[in-house]
């Protein structure tokens, strides 16, 4: 069976760089891998890509392919039908990691988010904390004092865990070990974190005793926040750097703060906009008056046209709340109701009833419904 090109395997030109050759490669062990890819000949092309990376790679092994082709390999040994000893083949001169990490998480190999040592330098967990607001203070903002429970850097050893630093004797100070695994495909080398010093590349004489060797402690504290005005609920400030320690030098969590405002007697909210309910009675209905309204920036008198009715909505601009995000101000619409009187005297009867004689069954309303009757 005759073995295809290395190249036409991998996808790139006889002319391709050494990192081109890399990514076309990393492109195809994510596609192939059998732990991921479910197509019936994964395996077999996943073999492929790494004899034709094995060869390609490496400098003399490519020259001698491109001078005799698959030719060249056939007295190296006894690795298949090339003589290619492919299973013996060193492959930590590749970095795995991002190739790997994509396949299956970041399960293999060390990227970026690791320290100097080699262990992972992980983000502190973030908290989320509700904060009750009145209405008021969510309209106009203010500064607040939060409490929370979360994780310090230990003050009694810094950090570390113990007292007494040495280099680990396993790792060497690096934090991580070399583990080689032989499989079908191959002899497979990736780095691990160190078991005996959690890839600190440090061990201690002594453990600190405030920490009992974590190297952060549990506390409890207020911080200070200022919260915009606007806010409502459902809305979330992130404060960062307030929530928990990071691991191995990795940066603190966050903090959330999310709002939950109280709900107002008076005032009703839609986002910016505010709605007030305005009682009236019949007769400041009827004959039109001036009422005095009570907005969040103090009262104002607003004029009620004559012949108002229940529903009728009245617009005071910019008496609304403040948009935490653009400062722009909404409005506050007053909605009109008349207030029914739930028993009458025999003169407000009267009264009513001498109103409906000089002529209010000839209102337009009235007229129209009457039309089918």
């Amino acid at each position: 069976m005759n073995k295809k090109d290395y190249y036409e395997v991998l996808g790139v030109s006889k002319s391709a760089s050494e990192a081109e050759i890399k990514s076309a490669f990393r492109k195809l062990a994510k596609k192939y891998h059998p732990d991921v890819s479910k197509e019936p000949d994964a395996a077999e092309k996943f073999k492929e890509a790494q004899e034709a990376y094995a060869v390609l790679s490496d400098e003399n092994k490519r020259k001698q392919y491109d001078q005799f082709g698959h030719a060249a390999f056939d007295n190296n040994g006894a690795g298949g039908s090339s003589g290619f000893d492919f299973s013996g083949f060193d492959f930590s001169g590749f970095d795995f990691s991002d190739i790997f990490s994509d396949i299956f998480g970041g399960g293999f190999g060390f990227g970026s988010g690791f320290s100097r040592s080699g262990s992972y330098a992980s983000k502190g967990r973030d908290i989320l904390r509700y904060v009750d607001l009145t209405f008021e203070e969510a309209a106009f903002g203010l500064t607040k004092s939060v409490n929370i429970d979360t994780t310090e850097e230990c003050e009694n050893c810094d950090g570390k865990g113990g007292h007494g630093e040495k280099t680990c004797d396993k790792c060497g100070g690096k934090g991580t070990i070399t583990v080689s695994q032989r499989t079908m495909f191959g002899t497979f080398q990736s780095k691990t974190t160190c078991d005996k010093c959690g890839g600190k590349g440090v061990s201690y004489s002594s453990t600190c005793s405030s920490c009992h060797g974590k190297g952060y402690q549990k506390v409890n504290k207020n911080i200070k926040v200022k919260i915009p005005a606007g806010v409502d609920t459902g809305n979330r400030l992130r404060i960062p750097g307030k929530g928990e320690v990071g691991e191995n030098g990795g940066p603190n969590g966050d903090v959330y703060l999310e709002f939950r405002v109280k709900e107002h007697s008076l005032y009703q909210r839609d986002e910016e906009d505010i709605y007030v309910t305005l009682p009236l009675t019949i007769t400041e209905a009827i004959l039109g008056c001036k009422k005095e309204v009570p907005t969040l920036y103090g009262n104002v008198k607003v004029s009620i046209p004559a012949g108002s009715n229940t529903g009728e909505k009245h617009r005071l601009k910019g008496k609304g709340v403040e948009d935490p995000n653009t400062g722009r101000k909404g409005d506050m619409y007053i909605l009109l109701k008349i207030i029914m009187p739930k028993k009458l005297s025999k003169e407000q009867k009267k009264l009513i009833e001498s109103l409906e004689k000089t002529g209010l069954e000839n209102e337009k309303e009235i007229r129209e419904f009457n039309k089918y009757l």
